[in-house]
């Protein structure tokens, strides 16, 4: 066994030591596996991003009351009229309570607006979010940057940190058209990089009367008295209205969200990545035949001398693998300086954009080394089972 395995060793030395004399096809396969796992790891980074924006929005100590049948505030109706209900029950329906014994909640709408682009001419859907005084309060990790929040009833806009370093329109003390009317920009906030950062904030019923829907309500926010409390909530609903509402924790309705978009990307990502790691075996296949090619008589010769047969294939297979890993190698580090940290946007629930940093993280990493990885597995097998069957007397016929 000892024997074999010293066998093995020379011959992967030797392999490896000879790559120089093939460096030209040694390099393009390489490189064919460092594209593959940059495509990959570009569409997977897009996707951990824009999931890591959503879900870090989301707490769990937070719940969003819906109304309509639906799991998403674009579409929700919340009725006046269950509002009203909830802030007058004074039991324990599993909400935090001020001092006064009100419920801790915020109304809110939200509305997808246009806004230019001063720079480049170009517009963008934003979402625009009405909310009553408290909403900031009700979000976790959100600070107030420069300037301040809105006033009740004025027609003032707090602008997420992401669109505001986005739109220059959108400067602390300008003006911007949203809708038919003016809106002065009072401040900028930021939640740490979370989607909350692609919306703009503004008064409930300033936001209301400058759209047309006076007395509409898609969603209510309360802040949760505890573990478990999301269920007492459920139960509360159920028995108060005759329209279907429905209560999630916050983090669940951003997942939820994410989700949908993230396995969208992934599904165009992955038959890309898989289709040019065909290309990649391929031509991994074809350089290591050549290799074997090239170095046939140094093969059948030490078979002759009496490597076994293992030996030779391990040692081919290990060359392909080899170059496999460099290419996986490089096309990581290109990765993590070209894709980890790039802004991207994309259209979100609200039929507004949301802005997201591409996300290189272990999972992505992983991943793509795989299928990296993969092509030197399946493209050398073949090579290195043809190094096992060549005869002394082949390689020399051949040569000659």
């Amino acid at each position: 066994m000892s024997s074999k395995l010293k066998q093995t060793q020379v011959m992967i030395r030797a392999n490896l030591l000879s790559l120089p004399r093939r460096f030209a096809i040694a390099v393009s396969m390489a490189l064919s596996v460092a594209l593959v796992v940059c495509v990959l790891a570009g569409f997977l980074s897009m996707a951990a991003g824009f999931e890591k924006a959503l879900k870090s929005a989301g707490s769990p100590s937070v719940a969003v009351i819906l109304g309509g049948g639906t799991n998403q505030e674009n579409g929700s109706d919340v009725p006046a009229g269950a509002i009203r209900t909830i802030e007058a029950m004074r039991g324990d329906i599993g909400a935090v309570r001020d001092t006064a014994g009100n419920l801790v909640s915020s109304r809110e709408i939200v509305v997808a607006v246009e806004v230019p682009d001063d720079q480049t001419g170009v517009a963008k859907m934003l979402a625009l979010r009405g909310m009553d005084p408290t909403g900031h309060y009700l979000r976790d990790g959100v600070t107030l940057t420069a300037g301040r929040f809105a006033k009740p009833g004025a027609r003032e806009i707090v602008v997420g940190e992401r669109i505001a370093a986005e739109f220059p329109a959108l400067a602390i003390g300008r003006q911007v058209r949203l809708g038919s009317v003016n809106w002065t920009v009072v401040g900028y906030f930021s939640s740490g990089g979370s989607a909350f950062e692609s919306e703009i904030w503004a008064d409930l019923d300033a936001v209301r009367s400058a759209f047309d829907r006076l007395g509409e309500v898609q969603s209510v926010r309360l802040r949760l008295g505890g573990p478990g409390a999301i269920d007492k909530l459920k139960t509360t609903l159920g028995s108060i209205s005759a329209t279907p509402m429905v209560a999630v924790t916050e983090a669940d309705l951003y997942a939820a969200q994410s989700s949908g978009t993230a396995n969208l990307i992934r599904m165009f990502g992955w038959p890309v990545a898989l289709l040019m790691a065909l290309g990649a075996t391929a031509g991994a296949l074809n350089t290591m035949m050549s290799s074997v090619s090239d170095r046939a008589v140094e093969i059948a010769t030490v078979r002759a001398l009496g490597f076994s047969r293992l030996s030779a294939f391990i040692a081919t297979w290990a060359e392909a693998v080899a170059l496999a890993a460099v290419g996986v190698i490089f096309g990581l580090v290109v990765s993590w300086f070209v894709f980890n940290g790039w802004q991207a946007s994309t259209i979100g629930v609200n039929n507004a954009s949301i802005s997201f940093q591409l996300t290189i993280n272990e999972g992505v990493l992983l991943t793509a080394g795989l299928l990296g990885l993969s092509v030197g597995i399946v493209g050398g097998a073949l090579p290195a089972f043809y190094a096992t069957r060549l005869p002394l007397t082949a390689a020399l016929r051949a040569r000659g």
